[in-house]
C-alpha cells in the first residue's frame, strides 16, 4: 500500500500569504501579441559584441516608460477597502518600481522569489540588466533583498500572516516592499501566453516567443512573436485604460530603441503595417 506523507511547505508560506491577501482583489484579463523583430535584433546585435540581454529586460524597460504616463494604472488600492464603513481610496506613485517573479530553488524546494526593480520610468537597458542578473544568480535566495522571506519561512504561521499583513498596510510603503507593478515570464518553457494577478494593478506576464505569419505591406512573412499578458485590478483601474497601457507597451516594444538606433540591424517596422495583424495558426520553430 501507497504510503501519504504530508509535506510541511515552509518556503511557500510567504506565497501562501500572499494569495489569501490578494483574493480581494477583482482580477481581469487581456493578452496581445507583440512583434518582437527589433527587439530580437538588438539582442544578436548586443550578444555579437559580448553583452546578453534577457528579454524580460526589454519588457521592463517599456513598463516604466508607459505606466509613467499612465500614472493611474501605477497605483494600489488602499487599505480598508471594500470594508463596509470607509470610503475607497487608491495611492498612485510616482515613481514605477517592478515586483519581478523568479523560480529558485531554495534548500532543495523550488520557491517564487519577488525581486524588486525600482526607477523603471528613467533606467537604461544596461542598468535593468544588472539588477536582473544579480537576481538570477546562484545565491539570490541568500541575498539580503530576501531576507524578509526567509523570516516568514521560519515563523509560526500565525506570526508569519500577522508580519505579511503588517508589511502591507501603509500604502506608501508598497513601492519598497512590493512594488508597483508585476513583471512574470514564462517564456523559458513551452507556454506561449498566460495570466496571474501580483497583487498590483497591473500584472504583466510574458510567454515564449515564437515565429509566426504576420503581414507586412499585404504579404505573409514569419516574424518572432511573443504573446503578452495583462491582468488589471478592476477595483484601480477600468478596461479602457487597461487596453490603452498594453496597446502602449505593444508598441513601445515593437518600437524598441535604446538611444543608439544606428546599432540596431533589421527592419524597423511602421506601426501601420503591423497593426494589419497576426496571422495565427502557421507558428514556426521557437525563436
Amino acid at each position: 500500500m501507497t504510503r501519504t506523507a504530508r509535506h510541511v511547505v515552509r518556503r511557500r508560506r510567504h506565497t501562501l500569504y500572499f494569495l489569501e491577501w490578494a483574493a480581494a482583489q477583482r482580477p481581469v484579463h487581456l493578452d496581445t501579441e507583440v512583434d518582437m523583430t527589433r527587439i530580437q535584433a538588438h539582442r544578436a546585435a548586443a550578444r555579437a559584441a559580448g553583452t546578453r540581454y534577457s528579454v524580460v529586460s526589454y519588457l521592463l524597460h517599456a513598463t516604466g516608460r508607459v505606466l509613467a504616463r499612465y500614472p493611474a494604472a501605477n497605483a494600489v488600492m488602499a487599505p480598508g477597502w471594500p470594508a463596509r464603513l470607509r470610503r475607497p481610496g487608491i495611492v498612485r506613485f510616482g515613481s514605477v518600481t517592478a515586483k519581478l517573479a523568479l523560480d529558485r530553488h531554495v534548500d532543495g524546494e523550488r520557491t517564487v522569489l519577488s525581486a524588486l526593480v525600482p526607477g523603471l520610468e528613467h533606467a537604461d537597458l544596461a542598468e535593468i540588466q544588472a539588477r536582473v542578473d544579480r537576481y538570477r544568480g546562484e545565491a539570490a535566495a541568500e541575498l539580503p533583498e530576501f531576507k524578509g522571506v526567509r523570516l516568514l519561512s521560519r515563523l509560526p504561521v500565525p506570526l508569519g500572516r500577522a508580519a505579511f499583513a503588517a508589511a502591507l498596510r501603509d500604502p506608501r510603503r508598497r513601492p519598497t516592499v512590493f512594488g508597483t507593478v508585476s513583471v512574470s515570464s514564462l517564456g523559458h518553457g513551452a507556454v506561449d501566453g498566460f495570466h496571474s494577478a501580483g497583487g498590483t494593478a497591473v500584472t504583466l506576464c510574458a510567454g515564449r516567443i515564437l515565429d509566426r505569419a504576420v503581414v507586412r505591406d499585404g504579404h505573409v512573412v514569419p516574424a518572432p512573436v511573443m504573446r503578452l499578458g495583462l491582468t488589471f485590478d478592476h477595483r484601480v483601474i477600468d478596461g479602457a485604460t487597461a487596453a490603452d497601457v498594453l496597446g502602449e507597451l505593444r508598441h513601445s516594444m515593437e518600437d524598441f530603441d535604446d538611444g543608439a538606433r544606428e546599432t540596431v540591424p533589421g527592419p524597423h517596422l511602421r506601426r501601420a503595417d503591423r497593426d494589419q495583424g497576426t496571422a495565427r495558426g502557421l507558428e514556426q520553430r521557437p525563436a
